[in-house]
């Protein structure tokens, strides 16, 4: 069983060679992603420097590999992006400002952005930000402008034009983070963050609504704590009642799911690492991210595939659930492939979503 499949993982290197450790976990130990930094915390340097570097980097990764490796970064546009104008990248708009755009603009804004992805060998994007900008104080939100607007409809209309540029590539989409983290008061990077009384239902329309209009990439958990959606006090990423529940259950999500970084201190101030990817798995999260940017550790993808295969031994977890995972991470392999896009339908109307009320007893 490949559960190398089930991370995505950072590493240190502009470029690689057989010596590299990432070069013998894609090659050897079937790596199933990587997740590229143009720069570390300290601000050295870690993946990206330029685009010709870009290119080589990610073209030698998949030299390695006997099946598409799933190379992601995130580029939102504005000031979350990894491939900046500094490096020698095409400038790109916030989703606060591209919200903004006429039609033509918008267009030509999402196409300077995913042409860059193509250049740079990049195949999944961990873009677009469909959170709702509820909070003007939010840290990690509202202040860097990576909510396209307040409201569901506009975030809608703006994550799916941007959804649709990236697959006429053939490249692949993250939202994020689920259930909503627009309206929360902290960052998650820093710390826990409990979103019980801000949160909004609403925050879930703009994830219900593209899910219903055909999208099915990937959805990214969100590090935050919201007791409304599971009374334990569980932040997304571990909680099953919101990853498979609520997700899935609720929203009929059948693409994969994506952790935030298991090394953000949301995470990392309560459960050591090998039991954040438990409780991930547990939860029903697919794809576990370990940037390896706030923490570096090369040994942090062998330390998890081999909690995965101890949960696997215990009979914690069953042969066919981590199957059923690694399927899902086939199938969007095989889109960014060129095989499975399709156009997603626009939709006007809202789905029916079951008041919260109504699945209460379930996520107790």
């Amino acid at each position: 069983m490949d559960i190398g499949q089930m991370f995505m993982v950072g590493f240190t290197g502009t470029m690689v060679d057989d010596n590299h450790w990432i070069a013998r976990a894609v090659q050897d130990e079937d790596l199933g992603g990587v997740i590229l930094f143009d720069r570390n915390v300290d601000g050295s340097v870690q993946n990206i420097s330029s685009p010709a570097q870009l290119q080589e980097l990610t073209a030698t990764l998949q030299a390695y590999s006997a099946v598409p490796l799933l190379i992601s970064t995130d580029q939102e546009g504005g000031q979350v992006c990894r491939l900046k104008e500094r490096d020698g990248f095409l400038h790109t708009e916030s989703a606060k400002t591209f919200a903004r755009l006429d039609r033509e603009g918008a267009s030509e804004s999402s196409t300077t952005l995913v042409e860059a992805l193509v250049r740079g060998g990049i195949n999944l994007n961990l873009a677009p930000v469909v959170d709702l900008d509820l909070n003007p104080n939010n840290p990690i939100i509202g202040r860097y402008q990576r909510s396209f607007a307040a409201e569901p409809e506009e975030v809608f209309q703006n994550a799916q034009l941007v959804i649709k540029a990236h697959h006429r590539h053939n490249i692949g989409c993250c939202l994020k983070h689920f259930p909503g983290h627009g309206s929360a008061a902290a960052d998650s990077h820093l710390g826990f963050v409990d979103s019980t009384v801000d949160w909004q239902e609403k925050e879930l329309e703009p994830f219900a609504r593209l899910i219903r209009s055909g999208f099915s990439d990937a959805i990214m958990t969100a590090h935050v704590i919201n007791r409304r959606l599971d009374p334990q006090g569980m932040p997304a990423t571990l909680s099953r009642p919101i990853a498979s529940d609520l997700l899935r259950g609720r929203l009929g999500f059948t693409g994969v799911t994506v952790s935030d970084d298991l090394q953000m201190k949301a995470i990392t101030k309560k459960w050591g690492y090998t039991e954040a990817v438990r409780l991930a798995v547990l939860a029903g999260v697919d794809l576990l991210i370990v940037g390896n940017n706030l923490d570096a550790r090369e040994g942090a993808f062998e330390e998890g595939k081999r909690c995965v295969q101890d949960m696997l031994d215990r009979g914690e977890v069953s042969a066919d659930y981590i199957q059923t995972s690694l399927k899902r991470i086939a199938t969007l392999k095989k889109k960014i492939s060129g095989f499975a896009y399709e156009t997603l339908e626009i939709e006007h109307a809202l789905p029916l979503l079951k008041p919260m009320s109504e699945i209460a007893g379930k996520m107790a």
